[in-house]
């Protein structure tokens, strides 16, 4: 049912000096800042050759990355993001699981414009999971 690894998520406390590190320290190509208002961040995407990296960072005072980062002052791994063909049908077959679907259970549409779903990470090792339709 997943297809390919769409991107890496980590929270940062300093979002353009994380940027500038991936673009300095290890040549990376660094997109710009983009906020996500349905989803309380701000996103810059790190492109890889086989993937992406997304930086997050808080936008506004209800963000649940500011939850995160109050755990986690330093930073760190926040959730991965898998695709899927089918988003409903993905939703479905995994909730026939037993998996438990954040939120609402209807997609949003993500940073890349297409819609997401995320996954309790309880119910995947203590990963939070994002599927976004391609």
């Amino acid at each position: 049912m997943i297809g390919r690894l769409n991107h890496v998520a980590i929270a940062v406390p300093d979002l353009e000096a994380a940027a500038e590190q991936y673009r300095s320290a290890l040549g990376a190509k660094v997109g710009a800042p983009q906020d996500e208002p349905d989803h309380g961040v701000t996103v810059i995407f790190i492109e890889l050759p086989n993937t992406k990296i997304e930086l997050l960072y808080p936008l506004g005072e209800d963000s649940p990355i500011q939850g995160f980062l109050d755990k986690n002052p330093s930073g760190g791994i926040h959730h991965v993001c898998y695709e899927v063909d089918d988003i409903l049908a993905a939703r479905d077959h995994l909730k026939s699981t037993g998996a438990r679907v954040l939120g609402s259970g209807e997609p949003k549409i993500g940073a890349h414009g297409k819609p997401v779903l995320f996954l309790h990470p309880k119910d995947f090792n203590g990963c939070l999971v994002e599927l976004e339709q391609v």
